[in-house]
């Protein structure tokens, strides 16, 4: 296993549940969300003060859309989002989701432009949210049933396999995936964690197909070989929740990790909620755009 590295802050802005980091090609800029404070957040590659950008729903997640703008899981539904005006326009609903008692949370754009996301019960119900596929014409798909925290969502570079994370499981799973039908088949387990390692949150993969997953409640973010489940490499963050990870910059050679304030240890987690940046010493892969909107 490498030695474990430590990241820094890149934005000391302060998210209560920081989450859906996401480089967008065109802007040339990195977007995350702070879901419960309902704000987009754009930022440049200069360490400049990023641009706010509100929101009136709760943010699940936020992806770049074919056509320059943002596809944003709110808690109502698939919305397009202007990215500089951040007015939203709902183009998708979700078969099943009642917004009174479910929002969404983590998404990712699948290799042929769909947009996934899932979603969780607002009461912390276990076994009744679901995961969603939601293709460019604005129609919906249950893919998944039974989940209590939907959220990380990674295709390898073949598109043959899928990882993707239920965090009260403490599983990554593993799909293997029919990319042009947009199917799945049976989960099986990937990594599967220790109670030290606290709950897989949001996760990516690198250009060598290794799986870089964020661990809520354990301040780090971990680098596997997920067809062996062997641990490769460690980053720490000075906040116990690290929410997700995503690469970026123009040669998306850096990590970027998001986090959230833990109420009960604010006096000794300062920088929780902050953005972090770290040099892995490996690139990332160019992402997909949503082909809709």
């Amino acid at each position: 296993m490498g030695a474990t590295l430590r990241a820094e802050v890149f934005h000391a802005v302060r998210a209560r549940l920081g989450e859906g980091p996401v480089w967008h090609a065109r802007r040339r800029t990195f977007w995350w969300i702070d879901i419960l404070g309902q704000r987009f957040f754009e930022s440049d590659l200069t360490g400049h003060a990023p641009r706010e950008v509100a929101c009136a729903q709760m943010i699940g997640a936020v992806v770049p859309a074919r056509g320059g703008g943002l596809v944003a899981a709110l808690r109502d539904g698939i919305h397009a989002v202007d990215p500089d005006s951040g007015a939203t326009r709902r183009i998708a609903e979700a078969p099943g989701h009642d917004p009174r008692e479910f929002r969404f949370n983590d998404g990712k754009v699948d290799p042929r432009g769909r947009f996934w996301a899932g979603t969780l019960a607002l009461d912390d119900r276990p076994g009744q949210s679901r995961l969603y596929r939601f293709d460019a014409d604005g129609s919906a798909h249950v893919m998944r049933e039974g989940v209590s925290i939907s959220n990380g969502l990674a295709w390898t570079k073949d598109t043959r396999t899928l990882y993707y994370v239920d965090s009260p499981t403490r599983i990554v799973q593993a799909f293997d995936c029919d990319i042009e039908r947009g199917t799945i088949g049976p989960p099986r387990v990937a990594i599967r964690l220790g109670d030290a390692d606290g709950w897989p949150d949001g996760c990516c993969l690198d250009e060598e197909d290794c799986l870089w997953l964020a661990h809520w409640g354990a301040g780090k973010v971990t680098r596997w070989e997920p067809r062996t489940a062997r641990l490769l490499q460690t980053v720490t963050i000075p906040a116990a929740n690290a929410t997700s990870c995503a690469f970026g910059g123009l040669g998306l050679d850096q990590l970027y990790i998001t986090s959230a304030v833990d109420e009960a240890r604010a006096a000794v987690e300062p920088e929780a909620g902050y953005l972090f940046r770290v040099d892995p010493g490996v690139r990332g892969p160019m992402l997909p755009d949503f082909a809709g909107a």
